[in-house]
């Protein structure tokens, strides 16, 4: 197949505030929720919305109401895949599908003080939460104090949140108006808004910047009695109150917990066969013409056991609309079956940089690896003896770019010279690079270290949504052993993966590159600091926990991290993107992460009724993909 052009779509959703929605006197509401106005059930439907309802103008025209949505997942620890269709959609503001633009979401509007320090937003007028109660400031001020500002809650207070020691304040102004201050200027807090947070605690159920108090006061020392609690927590099969109260903040475990998105859970455990969503008749969105959204009544995941399930779900025809987990290798398979699965397959660009890449831990235990790891020429010689382009035929259909572990074409920040540093298949380089490093070649073919032994390399990769690390690493592992270098691969369960990536106890790690499509907003891979991808696990932690914990970096590394406190507190653009342009010099310099194929597509299975999904938008994590294609103006066309 011949190299992809990815579609150019830039859906980008008007936001209309106030009462535009010309010639519309009154809202429009579902069958679903009118029949619960009509029993007297539910107020009517203006007075569920607030006073100036988000407008979301269709992709391709006004839907229908009616019909239910068909996805797959495989339990709580897959999580994700509700998170980003449905509970991200609870943002104070959200990315449009252009990912570069923020809309104000729940907030109706803010401004950032001259000198970076100082954030003030307004809420929406009578916004309410799916159980009817009113969602106002003093939901933000409980989340900030009394959640994440509680110690037995929140044994570590997040990083984002403080400067020099120092924690910022929020400060209620009126029922629906607050400010946030800092002690310094932090102009990019802005960001973490519309990605929900996520790196700033993601152990606080579905909710950032605020959760309902009216429902979880209840479970709160501060609000109801701390024995009082304690005894419920017993009854309930918990040893502490805090344990009661991470269950019952966690949207997945807990139905009865309020929600501000287009779909609530009905489903009372995440083990049934069929967890299922139903629409929200308090979301605060409506289409150009008055129709309060999600068009669609219903989500269902349906419980299955792997990823390849998944895909063979959509090939039957059993899935209505779903990219996570849906696998490049299977393309094939999706195309012969298309017709029969009545479904059609969209491509999504992605800001992957390399799928997957190679870490090779800066800090490896071992003091002979730890000197070859460190050393340049090891790096660059391992990357050269790659070939790039077979993997990317073999396993992606020719669809990727060969390239380093870098960030991907047409994102923020691409670097040409980046991509394709050391990327070139020769091996004859390579060799010549292990020669001067003083490698010699013993009799079995294999180098031999500096300490006299035979240099044996132990890669550990695990599996995520999308991967083919078993396969791209058997290719890896025969380009390394042809320049001599003996390489042993290792398939672990996730979760041993993780352990031995924040411990610093991996050799070398295998994940993909990905939340590169503009690093200044997720710059985690670049800092080392996501612990998935261990380049540099123990100078991470010194960097994260501010000296507390971890080794102490110097060189180039100390230099990423000095760099990066440096744009933090820089409210000029051009000088912030001076500094993330010197990050990538470094980068570009070292090596420290080795690509193999970046750009790879996601493939978006859509059943052929479905409407309004977008072609050609980004997935990416920090821009909460699948929720940057508007899923609540989808409807299904008879």
């Amino acid at each position: 197949m011949k190299c992809f052009k990815f579609l150019s779509i830039l859906l980008i959703f008007i936001l209309i505030f106030g009462n535009t929605i010309v010639g519309q006197k009154k809202y429009n509401e579902s069958p679903m929720t009118a029949a619960l106005v009509k029993e007297g059930k539910l107020p009517p439907v203006e007075q569920r919305l607030p006073k100036n309802p988000i407008v979301v103008k269709p992709l391709e025209e006004v839907g229908v109401y009616g019909g239910t949505l068909r996805r797959a997942w495989m339990g709580p620890g897959d999580r994700w895949g509700i998170a980003k269709i449905c509970y991200d959609a609870n943002n104070l503001m959200r990315w449009a599908s252009d990912s570069k633009t923020i809309l104000p979401w729940l907030v109706e509007k803010y401004t950032i003080s001259k000198d970076g320090r100082v954030f003030t937003f307004k809420l929406r007028e009578g916004l309410k939460w799916s159980d009817g109660q009113p969602m106002t400031t003093d939901d933000v001020i409980f989340w900030y104090e009394d959640v994440i500002g509680n110690e037995e809650l929140t044994p570590t207070f997040p990083s984002a949140f403080v400067q020099d020691g120092v924690r910022a304040k929020f400060v209620k102004v009126d029922n629906y108006t607050f400010r946030i201050e800092f002690k310094n200027p932090n102009p990019m807090f802005i960001y973490t808004f519309p990605t929900q947070g996520w790196f700033i605690d993601n152990s606080k159920g579905s909710f950032a910047f605020y959760a309902p108090k009216h429902y979880l006061m209840q479970f709160h020392p501060k609000y109801t009695p701390k024995d009082k609690l304690e005894a419920l927590a017993k009854q309930k099969g918990f040893n502490k109150w805090y344990e009661l109260f991470q269950f019952m903040i966690d949207y997945i475990q807990n139905p009865d917990l309020p929600t501000m998105s287009p779909w609530k859970i009905v489903s009372k455990s995440p083990n049934e066969p069929a967890f299922v969503m139903e629409r929200n008749p308090y979301y605060p969105v409506v289409d150009t013409e008055g129709n309060q959204l999600p068009y669609i009544d219903r989500v269902v995941h349906y419980l299955v056991s792997d990823a390849e399930m998944i895909n063979m779900k959509a090939v039957a025809g059993e899935i209505d609309f779903q990219a996570r987990h849906m696998r490049l290798p299977n393309y094939t398979l999706f195309m012969q079956n298309k017709e029969k699965g009545n479904y059609r397959i969209l491509v999504w660009r992605t800001g992957t940089g390399a799928d997957p890449a190679i870490y090779l831990n800066q800090n490896v235990k071992d003091p002979v690896k730890r000197k070859l790891f460190q050393d340049v020429r090891f790096r660059q010689a391992l990357s050269l003896a790659i070939n790039r382009e077979e993997i990317n035929k073999i396993l992606f259909f020719g669809l990727g770019v060969p390239m380093q572990a870098a960030i991907p074409p047409g994102s923020a920040y691409y670097d040409k010279a980046w991509a394709q540093a050391y990327a070139q298949y020769d091996p004859g380089r390579a060799k010549i690079l292990l020669d001067a490093m003083g490698l010699k070649v013993g009799k079995d073919g294999f180098r031999i270290g500096p300490d006299g032994k035979p240099i044996e390399l132990v890669v550990s990769f695990t599996t995520y949504p999308g991967s083919a690390n078993m396969s791209t690493m058997e290719l890896i592992k025969s380009y390394w052993e042809a320049i001599g270098i003996k390489t042993i691969i290792k398939q672990v369960d996730r979760s041993l993966y993780t352990t031995q990536c924040n411990s610093g106890d991996i050799e070398i790690g295998v994940w993909v590159l990905d939340r590169m499509s503009n690093v200044a907003i997720s710059p985690g891979r670049l800092l080392g600091t996501w612990t998935d991808g261990p380049w540099a696990p123990l100078y991470a932690r010194w960097y994260w926990t501010k000296g507390q914990e971890g080794e102490e970096p110097t060189g180039d590394i100390r230099k990423i991290y000095d760099l990066w406190d440096e744009f933090n507190r820089t409210v000029d653009a051009r000088r912030r993107d001076t500094i993330i342009r010197q990050i990538i010099a470094l980068h570009r310099k070292n090596i420290w992460i080795i690509g193999t194929v970046g750009g790879i597509p996601q493939l978006v299975i859509v059943n052929n009724k479905l409407r309004n999904v977008p072609d050609g938008i980004l997935w990416d994590d920090p821009f909460r993909s699948e929720l940057n294609s508007f899923p609540e103006q989808f409807f299904f066309k008879q």
